[in-house]
């Protein structure tokens, strides 16, 4: 019994293999250098893999999202909209750039950002909309990507739960101005703890970005007015070259030791995310039938990844609240719950920014009843037994 524990203590994330130890060595004989050509190997390989044009490493999610704001010129007097069920750091990038934040209230089915309600939230100084491809489901992108064209805003995806999910047969994170990933121990792959990824089609926003990644640095060669961005390699016998900074940037560079483990991991994406869907349909047949808990929908256009595993509890019908049955399952089963997210507009950060409780009911509704149950590649069915006994013994007491 203690091996099923330790396998829903272990609750979210990937699994390493010799594969990635094997990858660490080698960067680590070559002296560890950053951002040199396992990280350049490995933008063209997740490019390739997400259908984008082009992509680029970055040193976390949240700087993805910070660069992206500033790859499609987001500052004071902007406007930008996103979910209030997200990580902080979604919110985060545009404020901390000036930018004025609103949320849109979410889908009661998908928990995603609900497109019929962005509509009405739109103002002449919107500048972009950020969906966020929750718990791995993807956001219903056609009707986003049509506001996109009609009111003229920016659509960057906050992809950070969504590696290798799809919405009609197309990867996500290809459909805005940029799509956002993370590398975070906790999400479907990471690289060494942390790491993120910036995938566009555009050009522009890819230079623009690629630039302030790095303190804006150009290298001006001596047969030209000036030479590829920072990290490429230099032709040949060019002898001549002195630097120059465009603009004041930042250092949200990634080292080659991540990018070696993610090109390691980008090659299992696929094989550890059918894992998840496996296990979260194990889930979903097991739990069907325990009254007062509604399981993840998963829309039929839709590749969901299941990054996490949300669970609504009815308290009424199920017998006990969420702070309930987190503390049961932790004392009784040894098994830790999660609960993604408390709504935004909750925190001191927003409620500072005017906001208050009764503005956005079913995100509201989801912080108070919503729980996530542990899913991650390495869990045995076993585990996965363990798990749905619990939930019927716990019903039952």
């Amino acid at each position: 019994m203690s091996k099923i524990k330790f396998d829903l203590e272990i609750k979210f994330g990937t699994e390493y293999g010799p594969e990635e130890e094997e990858a660490v060595l080698r960067v680590l004989r070559n002296n560890a250098p950053t951002s040199g050509d396992e990280c350049i190997r490995f933008e063209k390989e997740y490019a390739a893999y997400t259908g984008a044009g082009h992509a680029r490493v970055v040193s976390n999610g949240s700087t993805a999202l910070f660069l992206s704001m500033v790859g499609i010129g987001v500052g004071s007097g902007d406007r930008v909209l996103t979910t209030p069920i997200t990580w902080i750091a979604t919110a985060a990038a545009p404020v901390t750039l000036g930018a004025e934040v609103d949320f849109v209230d979410i889908d009661p089915v998908t928990y995603n950002i609900d497109p019929n309600a962005i509509e009405e939230k739109l103002t002449p100084n919107t500048k972009a909309v950020i969906p966020v491809h929750l718990y791995g489901q993807p956001c219903e992108m056609d009707a986003i990507m049509a506001l996109s064209q009609k009111h003229h805003f920016h659509v960057v995806e906050d992809a950070a739960h969504a590696i290798g999910a799809e919405y009609k047969g197309r990867k996500v994170g290809t459909f805005g101005s940029t799509g956002c990933f993370s590398f975070h121990e906790q999400k479907n792959i990471s690289t060494l703890g942390e790491g993120g990824m910036v995938v566009t089609n555009d050009p522009a926003v890819f230079e623009k970005i690629s630039l302030y990644r790095s303190h804006c640095t150009r290298v001006h060669g001596a047969s030209t007015k000036y030479c590829k961005l920072d990290e490429e390699k230099f032709p040949v016998g060019k002898r001549f070259w002195w630097q120059d900074f465009d603009d004041c940037g930042y250092n949200f560079r990634m080292t080659d030791m991540q990018a070696a483990v993610g090109i390691v991991q980008l090659a299992k994406a696929d094989r550890l995310n059918q894992r998840r869907i496996d296990n979260a349909a194990y889930l979903t047949e097991g739990l069907k039938d325990i009254p007062g808990l509604t399981l993840p929908v998963v829309l039929p256009h839709n590749k969901h990844v299941f990054h996490l595993y949300p669970v609504m509890i009815d308290p009424g019908e199920f017998g006990m609240s969420k702070e309930d049955l987190i503390y049961d399952m932790l004392h009784k089963f040894g098994i830790k719950l999660g609960f993604h997210y408390i709504p935004l507009h909750y925190s001191t950060a927003f409620k500072n920014r005017g906001f208050k409780k009764g503005q956005f009911p079913n995100a509201e509704k989801l912080g108070e009843n919503l729980v996530t149950l542990p899913i991650n590649p390495r869990q045995t069915r076993a585990a996965l037994d363990y798990l749905i006994d619990s939930f019927k013994k716990i019903r039952q007491s």
